[in-house]
């Protein structure tokens, strides 16, 4: 028999509840609800009363095997790093911090102490995601030509971060995920309609090393909920709608291909012909996504979406801050691997 493991749930809010929700469903979990607010700890307890509670992380972190960080953006490095430092696993909620040193710190300090340190990022956990990645790696999409994706929605309005730390990880982290690639560098540009922060973003990805560009758009003040990623190939295009109930993942037999005779005045040719939606077998993504972390906490091997997946994440994030304060211009985006080489070589070298 499995031994219990007890977690707790840091951040009780809106999204805090979710998890609480599904690791309550997890085999051999006892939860531990932590939030600093007695009315949102009150208001969950109700529903499940046999569950203990806690104001603070201190107050029982030596009696927890691991801990979800689902606080607000700006809390996640100091509640992961106590997390860390009380040797406890830690799955921190995205974006995994709001500045690249601290993610650094997180991702060296979870490897010195050899826990396993793993990003909320949903979307690498969604079927439809799956499907979606090895739809366009497959010999008959063909290379990938663009990639555009939008993310709108009117509100929620967040009092700790602009729209882009806000909605952008979702986009980057699926972005990354279906092109197996890292972007090098991006420009972001956006307004500050209703607030002091941008409520609407445009940022452009390179991929350089695949040589893929990609848009996404982000948006607190828009009609309608949407959520989807278009993906246009050599020989196919595909589009991801994670708003529809059926059909999330439609596939075109569309294409644009040079003209064999473009002496003819007619440069381009064009196919249309017929619209796939493939079965997907969709399963929660925040269920799949805790039940690895569990599995990774019982295994010690580190979770695929780790530390340094969430690090990718937000030096694109911060890359697209710059840009955004200096009018657009396109910032270079270091990968992971060389933002920790660079961190470990100026510790080395004082």
């Amino acid at each position: 028999m499995q031994k219990t493991l007890r977690i707790g749930v840091l951040g009780c809010g809106y999204w805090g509840s979710k998890h609480v929700r599904v690791l309550a469903s997890l085999p051999n979990i006892d939860l531990v609800l932590i939030d600093r607010d007695s009315r949102t700890i009150s208001a969950l307890a109700a529903t499940y009363p046999a569950v203990q509670t806690a104001r603070a992380l201190e107050d029982v972190a030596g009696s927890l095997d691991g801990v979800v960080v689902a606080s607000p953006p700006t809390t996640h490095y100091q509640l992961a790093r106590q997390a860390l430092d009380a040797g406890l696993h830690t799955l921190v909620e995205k974006p995994m911090t709001t500045t690249v040193e601290h993610a650094i710190d997180l991702v060296e300090v979870a490897a010195a102490k050899n826990l396993r340190l793993m990003v909320g990022h949903t979307f690498e956990f969604n079927p439809a995601v799956w499907e979606l990645a090895t739809t366009i790696r497959s010999p008959e999409f063909g290379k990938v030509r663009y990639v555009n994706s939008s993310r709108l929605n009117l509100g929620l309005y967040q009092s700790d971060t602009d729209v882009i730390w806000d909605l952008a990880p979702h986009d980057v982290s699926i972005l990354n995920y279906i092109l197996d690639a890292r972007p090098t560098s991006v420009s972001a540009w956006g307004l500050n309609l209703m607030s002091s922060r941008a409520d609407v973003a445009y940022l452009s990805l390179r991929y350089e090393q695949i040589d893929v560009s990609a848009c996404i758009h982000v948006s607190w003040l828009d009609p309608m909920k949407v959520r989807r990623t278009t993906v246009v190939g050599e020989h196919a295009m595909v589009v991801y709608d994670d708003v529809a109930t059926e059909e999330r993942l439609r596939v075109y037999d569309k294409a644009v291909t040079p003209s064999s005779s473009p002496d003819a005045g007619h440069p381009l040719s064009y196919r249309i012909g017929s619209i796939v939606s493939p079965y997907i077998d969709f399963k929660e993504p925040l269920q799949l996504e805790l039940s690895a972390f569990v599995e990774a906490i019982r295994t010690g091997r580190d979770p695929e979406v780790d530390g340094r997946r969430g690090l990718d994440v937000v030096a694109v994030l911060s890359a697209a801050e710059e840009s955004l304060n200096q009018g657009g211009v396109w910032i270079d985006v270091p990968h992971s691997a060389s933002l920790i080489a660079d961190e470990q070589a100026l510790k080395g070298a004082a």
